[in-house]
C-alpha cells in the first residue's frame, strides 16, 4: 500500500487543538451576540459568475465536479462577503435595516500554503449594512466589537491599525495621481516589497517621482492617538499639489473621520486603535475607514483581522455597510503551534468509572449514566484490569478522576469511592450528589 501523503493547506487538529479552536469560535460567537449581531449561515457554493469578480482571491476558486461527470458551474466560496452580498440581495424585502450579522464558516482558496495561510480555513465576519445611509458611528462600533472579541481571548494585546480611504484618495489626487486604485494596490504591498518596490511599481504606473515620494511619506505617518492630524496637514502644506479643491475637501473629510474613529475606539477599548497611513486595503470597494489588526509580538503573522467601510455591498449599487473579518484558522494555527493557548486536558471526560470485573460492568454503566445525567462527562473503563492499570489508563487519557464502584450489596448502587489521580486524594462519593470542582468539570483553555 502506498504511503498516504498529507495535503498541505488543509489543517487538521488533534483533540486538544480542536478544544482551543472551539474555544475561540465560541468566544467570538458570545461577544458578537452580546452586541446584537445575529448569526447567519450561507451555502458553501456560489455560481462561478458571482465568484469571478476583481478580487485577487477569485482567481483561486475551487470548482465543483462530479466524479466521472462534467464540471458544474459552481465554486466554493473564497470569502464570506460574496455570499453575504447575495444573501442581502435576495432577502432585502425580509431584512430589517441596518442589518447586523455575524457569520462563522469555512472558506476555500486555491493558493500557495504557508504559515498562517491555508486553502481551507475558518473566517468570522461581522457586518452592519444599511439600505441607504450608514451612520459614521458604526465604523467605530464594528471596530470596538472586534476589539472586545479579541480582548475576550487570553491573547497578546491586539493593535488595530486604521486609515481612511477618503484621506488617502484626497491626498493622492491632490499630488496629481489619477490612477488612485492602482496606486493604492501598490502601497498595500509596502510591507512585502518595501518602499523601493512600491516606488518601482508607481513608476510603471507613470506616477511622478515627486508624487511617489509624497505618498510614501504619507504612508510613514503613524500615531497611537489623533496627533497624526498635524503630521498630515504639515505634509500637505509642504507638498506641491495641483490646487484641486475637491481633493482637499475629500482629504479633510477623511482626516476628520479618522480622528473621530481613533478617539472613539480608544475611548471604548483603550490602547487598541492607532492611525497607520500605510494601511491601504487594496480592494477597490472600500470607501471609508479601513482596518488591519496584529498581535503584539506576532507581527510576522500579518493581519489577523481586517476590513473596512464600503458604499455598495450589492452589485449595481445600494446597501452601504462596514465589516471586519477574523482569519480564525490563521489565529488558531499560531496559538497551537506556539502553545500560546493550551487545553487543560485533551478529552471531555472528567471521570473514568472503573470496572470491578466484567460481571459488574452493568454497575459501572449505571454509575456513568447517573453522572452524565448531572452533566458530568465520563467514560467506563474498556477493561476490567487491575485497578492500578485502570488508573494508568485514565492518566494516559488525561482524565483527572477515577470512580471505584461499591459492590452494591447494601442496595446503594451509586455509592463508591472517587480518586483524584493527580493528588492521590480518595473520598467516599455518591453518583447522585458528587460534583468535581468547576475547573475540572470541562476542559479549559488557558495561557501556555
Amino acid at each position: 500500500m502506498s504511503r498516504l501523503a498529507p495535503l498541505s493547506g488543509f489543517p487538521e487538529w488533534s483533540p486538544s487543538e480542536r478544544i482551543v479552536e472551539a474555544f475561540v469560535l465560541d468566544t467570538l460567537r458570545d461577544v458578537f451576540a452580546l452586541h446584537g449581531f445575529g448569526e447567519i449561515e450561507t451555502r458553501a457554493v456560489e455560481p462561478l459568475d458571482r465568484l469571478g469578480g476583481e478580487a485577487e482571491a477569485s482567481k483561486a476558486v475551487y470548482m465543483l465536479r462530479r466524479r466521472g461527470g462534467e464540471k458544474f458551474e459552481f465554486g466554493l466560496h473564497f470569502d464570506l462577503t460574496v455570499p453575504f452580498a447575495r444573501y442581502v440581495e435576495e432577502r432585502q424585502g425580509q431584512l430589517q435595516f441596518p442589518f447586523r450579522r455575524f457569520q462563522i464558516q469555512k472558506v476555500w482558496r486555491g493558493e500557495r500554503p504557508q504559515e498562517g495561510r491555508f486553502r481551507e480555513f475558518y473566517q468570522a465576519d461581522i457586518d452592519v449594512v444599511a439600505r441607504e445611509n450608514l451612520p459614521a458611528h458604526l465604523e467605530a462600533e464594528v471596530a470596538v466589537v472586534m476589539a472586545r472579541a479579541l480582548a475576550a481571548l487570553p491573547l497578546p494585546a491586539a493593535r488595530m491599525r486604521m486609515n481612511d480611504r477618503r484621506l488617502v484618495e484626497g491626498f493622492y489626487r491632490g499630488v496629481g495621481i489619477e490612477g488612485v486604485a492602482a496606486a493604492l494596490r501598490s502601497v498595500d504591498k509596502l510591507g512585502k516589497i518595501g518602499p523601493d518596490g512600491v516606488a518601482k511599481e508607481l513608476e510603471g504606473q507613470r506616477v511622478s517621482d515627486d508624487a511617489a515620494t509624497a505618498i510614501l511619506e504619507l504612508a510613514k505617518i503613524q500615531s497611537p492617538d489623533s496627533s497624526f492630524r498635524e503630521a498630515v496637514l504639515d505634509l500637505w502644506e509642504t507638498t506641491p499639489t495641483h490646487g484641486d479643491e475637491r481633493a482637499q475637501a475629500v482629504l479633510g473629510e477623511g482626516l476628520n473621520a479618522l480622528v473621530a474613529l481613533i478617539d472613539s475606539v480608544n475611548a471604548a477599548v483603550p490602547g487598541t486603535a492607532m492611525a497607520d497611513l500605510s494601511i491601504a486595503r487594496g480592494l477597490d470597494y472600500y470607501t471609508g475607514a479601513v482596518y488591519e489588526t496584529t498581535l503584539d509580538g506576532h507581527e510576522d503573522l500579518g493581519s489577523i483581522c481586517s476590513g473596512g467601510r464600503y458604499d455598495s455591498l450589492v452589485a449595481g449599487g445600494g446597501f452601504p455597510g462596514v465589516g471586519m473579518s477574523i482569519g480564525v484558522s490563521r489565529l488558531v494555527s499560531r496559538l497551537v503551534s506556539r502553545e500560546l493557548l493550551v487545553a487543560t486536558r485533551s478529552v471531555p471526560s472528567a471521570v473514568l468509572v472503573a470496572v470491578i470485573d466484567e460481571a459488574n460492568r452493568p454497575l459501572s454503566d449505571s454509575i456513568a449514566a447517573r453522572l452524565r445525567a448531572r452533566g458530568i462527562a465520563c467514560e467506563v473503563s474498556p477493561t476490567a484490569a487491575k485497578f492500578g492499570k485502570q488508573i494508568q489508563y485514565a492518566d494516559r487519557r488525561g482524565i483527572p478522576y477515577v470512580w471505584f464502584p461499591g459492590d452494591g450489596e447494601d442496595g446503594e448502587v451509586g455509592v463508591g469511592q472517587v480518586k483524584d489521580i493527580r493528588s492521590g486524594d480518595q473520598v467516599p462519593a455518591d453518583a447522585d450528589a458528587w460534583m468535581p470542582p468547576a475547573d475540572d468539570l470541562r476542559p479549559r483553555v488557558v495561557r501556555g
